[in-house]
């Protein structure tokens, strides 16, 4: 008998036993599927934009997510937070915020008579970027930086942030008054970039009678979330998902993906190197999130518009015609032909 034929493949439905004992027990990968359930007790009605955030938390990567006001994107940071029991801060970007709003900055103490360091907000596990296109350039630089290098620069001296560190910067596509539109460099930082739109009225008025039941103001409800995870776990979960097994021909299908984006007819300018990478990382996550050992083509196509929609510039024709970059996405993940494994 062929020794090959002794080995048994992993099955499709859950890890396999070696990928248990290397990457997590199975008590924590039902919390980690069960993370979803606990958010949407509170967000009700943008189940896909939940999924795709928590792929982030879990690829160890940041969210941009665009939509107009008032769609929960404050009430789902914090419900993820506390779901995972982390720190939860919000900065609201204005165009006077200054570098030194968000990293900190050097004090006089009067009563100890020295200077000390007063961190900023940046020192937590989920930041909520609310609007960051309406702060000038310098501002979304130093903000960069802390998503980039994960540590903060006072006065020469670097101090590291607690992981795991989720950015979800926010940004207003209606109003653009006032706003600093975000460099393509700084766009290729998010791992996703992830649409909010409104729900449907089944969904709205669930949402609504939830809101407004027993509820005295604007509160923002989240007594319902459980905390099933802690900052350590989720550490734990991001090396499990950097770990789960990907074959070769998933790695060059992720390329040929961004590869025929980059040469698309009416694409000016493609993703880089790093919307493979991206590619990769959103994929594993997306197979921890259904359970499985190993990263599938569909885990690929799961991910690939949210990875890879804003690093495509589409020619000003295309867009005249109505076209966008999710439009030219769709051509391309039937066009290009998925292995079979």
């Amino acid at each position: 008998m062929d020794e090959d034929m002794n080995v048994a493949a992993p099955p499709s439905g859950g890890l396999c036993p070696e990928t248990l004992d290397q990457a997590l027990d199975q008590e924590t990968l039902d919390q980690v599927q069960g993370l979803e359930r606990e958010v949407q007790r509170a967000v009700i009605g943008q189940n896909r934009v939940i999924r795709e955030v928590i792929i982030g938390l879990l690829a160890a990567g940041h969210v941009l997510v665009e939509g107009v006001p008032g769609l929960g994107k404050t009430l789902l940071v914090r419900a993820l937070a506390a779901a995972v029991g982390g720190h939860f801060s919000r900065v609201q970007f204005t165009p006077d915020l200054m570098p030194s709003d968000i990293s900190g900055h050097v004090m006089f103490d009067m009563k100890r008579d020295a200077f000390r360091v007063r961190k900023g907000p940046v020192f937590c596990n989920f930041l909520l970027a609310d609007e960051i296109n309406r702060a000038p350039a310098k501002t979304q630089s130093a903000l960069l930086e802390v998503m980039q290098e994960q540590q903060v620069t006072i006065e020469g001296t670097s101090y590291p942030l607690e992981l795991p560190f989720l950015v979800l910067a926010t940004q207003n596509p209606i109003e653009q008054e006032g706003t600093y539109p975000l460099p393509q460099a700084q766009l290729d930082r998010f791992l996703l970039k992830v649409f909010i739109d409104y729900p449907a009225q089944e969904e709205e008025q669930a949402l609504v009678h939830h809101v407004t039941n027993g509820v005295v103001g604007d509160q923002l409800d989240i007594s319902a979330v459980r905390g099933l995870l802690n900052p350590a776990q989720v550490l734990k979960l991001q090396r499990a998902a950097a770990r789960l097994r990907v074959d070769e021909q998933i790695v060059g299908y992720a390329v040929r993906i961004v590869r025929t984006a980059r040469d698309w007819s009416g694409v000016e300018v493609g993703p880089g190197p790093r919307g493979s990478i991206s590619l990769l990382r959103a994929a594993r996550a997306h197979a921890l999130l259904e359970g499985n050992a190993f990263v599938t083509p569909d885990d690929v196509k799961a991910v690939a518009t949210a990875v890879l929609r804003h690093r495509m510039k589409l020619t000003t024709d295309l867009e005249i015609e109505g076209y966008q970059a999710d439009d030219v996405l769709a051509d391309i993940l039937v066009n290009v032909d998925a292995p079979r494994i």
